[in-house]
């Protein structure tokens, strides 16, 4: 039988299809093992294929486009609302396939097998960065319940530990766990440093990656960040890309009137967040003379708060790398 369009909601152990014929009638509402769904799709002709951009979605994506399918990923967020009541894998499977009969709906790029691998590095160095700030938040805490208080950052570490191994009131057992504590912090440092040298190695190799780090406040990790990370050619402008950052304000207009809230924090939360950081640092050496400071930021700085600005900054500096990554533009200095 032809089907116009098979959506599946994924999971560990059963898959769930639903598809429709060309006249968008439901035809097909099965259940499949995960060793059937390769088996299943190539009984079945050439067809456009939808799943959310969810986990192993990239993997599957893959597998059924080597089997001559079309594949869409489409993102969760814009699935949720076509969800009637009683969710269960068969209504998402058919929010999944009335979603993508959207003539408007956006999808998500199907990454590669080196894409992936490639981003791993990323996620791999974030996540011991949150284990190192936490380890350095949880001996903080234990050091103030014995009257050692110290500011934050890894630059006050060493300090601390110095203190509390000078300091006779502390028992010896909390000495002995304070010294565990500092070594699990030094082994998380190495591992950092060892991920970064890999990162530095892929920025150097990256064309497109060293042009991005041309940019003011733009350094090699943000740089081959965004080259692993964005397909310029999937945003329209722009515009787009800061939208879909999170760097534009939420609109809530009516009746002819705009109003303009806070920026929506949606997309990429940590691509935004690295961007803020670069803007932050811009802002941090911006005076008269310097050419990273433009008329236009100087000005900004003096009739608005300082991370007001380094989001507007930042709103102006994705525009600028979406610019560079899909047009294969240098970064061009402001003139002073």
């Amino acid at each position: 039988m032809d089907y116009k369009r098979i959506a599946i909601d994924i999971s560990k152990h059963v898959f769930t299809v639903h598809g429709v014929d060309p006249l968008d009638q439901a035809v097909l509402r099965r259940n499949l093992k995960r060793s059937d769904v390769e088996k299943f799709f190539r009984q079945v002709g050439a067809t456009e294929v939808v799943m959310e951009a969810c986990g192993s979605a990239h993997y599957w994506a893959r597998v059924l486009e080597q089997l001559g399918h079309r594949v869409r990923l489409l993102p969760a967020q814009y699935v949720k609302p076509f969800v009637k009541r009683s969710k269960n894998d068969r209504t998402d499977a058919e929010a999944i396939c009335e979603a993508a009969s959207r003539p408007g709906m956006t999808g998500v790029p199907v990454k590669t097998a080196q894409q992936q691998a490639d981003t791993m590095i990323l996620r791999h160095r974030d996540l011991l960065i949150k284990q190192r700030t936490a380890t350095i938040n949880a001996l903080r805490g234990h050091a103030a319940e014995f009257g050692v208080i110290t500011g934050k950052g890894t630059s006050k570490v060493q300090p601390l530990l110095n203190k509390l191994a000078e300091d006779e009131m502390v028992p010896t057992v909390a000495r002995g766990m304070f010294e565990r504590m500092r070594e699990h912090i030094d082994q998380l440092d190495q591992q950092i440093d060892d991920l970064e040298k890999e990162l530095l190695a892929l920025h150097q190799a990256n064309k497109l990656s060293r042009s991005l780090a041309a940019m003011p406040g733009i350094g090699p990790i943000i740089a081959i960040n965004y080259t692993l990370t964005v397909a310029p050619e999937h945003f329209k402008s722009g515009r787009h890309f800061a939208a879909w950052l999170g760097l534009t304000p939420k609109e809530h207009s009516t009746g002819g009137k705009q109003r303009l809230g806070r920026i929506s924090k949606a997309g990429n939360e940590r691509l935004r967040q690295l961007l803020i950081v670069g803007a932050t640092s811009v802002i941090r050496h911006a005076k008269p003379g310097a050419k990273s400071a433009s008329a236009w930021l100087l000005k900004l700085l003096e009739r608005k708060p300082r991370k007001l600005v380094a989001v507007a900054l930042a709103n102006k500096m994705a525009r600028i790398l979406w610019a560079m990554m899909a047009h294969g533009e240098a970064y061009r200095h402001s003139p002073a």
